[in-house]
């Protein structure tokens, strides 16, 4: 009997059609990540994004709920959004945003889902960036010269992810016990799919060094800091900043170019499509085929210049 003096219970709101506060929401939608074993990262990418919709939301005195949005507000958010960030920038935060509605509509907690009708922002195909033979060696030298453990870490992690391609977010769950031989066993996963990546006989060679000198430890973890703790995300990035300076490289010079000079070496020496994307770990072929149009016609030059019947009298 009680129980009418209260408030109403979410699942009576939901009855009522009464909207359900945004701390609701994202509770509810949180939970749902946590149920579906989304990495933490992507967890902490809807927190911010959704949060960052928030504050737009404030700048544009936009006094009401994030779940009473129509497709009106989105639209202005959008366009007050293009004045701030990059087009790029935007369509990161839609998607967020997209999840977050699209979740609430599946469960019925809205009455109408405000980004149905909402498409990305078109924008212009940048080319993407990496690194030729002459950077690559600079870069080397410039974390050899180092003659630390930390510079045998940072070189190893240097070769390891040129060799393979690897994200960072997989580099850092590498355990020692993951490497098999000349097999590499991907656990960490953006898809949740283990897969096998191989290693070259000098990547084998630099491992070898660098696990000698690592030596014993409690953590399984494959790359340690100084404290013999797991080597984390933001201090591989510190470190490669502080190389691409040292070593007065122009590019933008991180763990994610090291990915993409992998992916044009791997085609310009003429591995397929299905093959590169098995090896990136990519779900579908779409990158991997944007890839393959950027650096294809410098595998077409390639072959044409070493041509082997050119100068036969055929």
């Amino acid at each position: 009997m009680g129980r009418r003096r209260g408030e109403l219970s979410l699942e009576e709101k939901i009855l009522t059609r009464i909207q359900i506060t945004d701390e609701e929401a994202f509770g509810k939608f949180e939970k749902e990540c946590h149920l579906k074993n989304l990495r933490p990262a992507t967890i902490q990418y809807y927190r911010s994004e959704l949060s960052s919709i928030q504050k737009t939301m404030i700048e544009l005195n936009l006094n009401k709920q994030m779940v009473e949005l129509t497709n009106n507000d989105v639209e202005q958010i959008i366009l007050h959004l293009k004045e701030q960030i990059k087009t790029v920038s935007i369509n990161t935060r839609l998607r967020a945003l997209k999840s977050f509605f699209n979740f609430l509509d599946k469960k019925n907690l809205i009455t109408k889902n405000p980004i149905s009708d909402i498409k990305q922002l078109r924008d212009r195909q940048r080319a993407i960036e990496t690194l030729d033979d002459k950077e690559i060696e600079k870069i080397a030298a410039t974390i050899r010269s180092q003659n630390t453990f930390v510079g045998v870490r940072d070189i190893t992690i240097f070769i390891l992810m040129l060799d393979t391609g690897i994200r960072l977010s997989e580099l850092v769950g590498i355990k020692v016990n993951d490497i098999r031989g000349s097999e590499l066993i991907v656990r960490e996963t953006k898809n949740l799919t283990e897969r096998t990546v191989y290693l070259s006989k000098k990547t084998l060679q630099q491992l070898n060094v660098y696990l000698r000198l690592r030596g014993m430890l409690e953590t399984e973890y494959l790359f340690v800091n100084v404290d013999d703790e797991q080597f984390k995300e933001r201090g591989i990035q510190n470190r490669f900043e502080k190389y691409r300076k040292l070593a007065n490289i122009k590019k933008q010079f991180s763990p994610h170019i090291l990915r993409h000079t992998y992916a044009k070496r791997s085609i310009l020496k003429g591995i397929d499509a299905f093959s590169l994307a098995a090896l990136l770990g990519h779900s579908d072929l779409t990158v991997t085929k944007r890839y393959v149009r950027l650096w294809g016609s410098d595998l077409e030059a390639k072959a044409k210049q070493y041509s082997t019947i050119n100068k036969l009298k055929l």
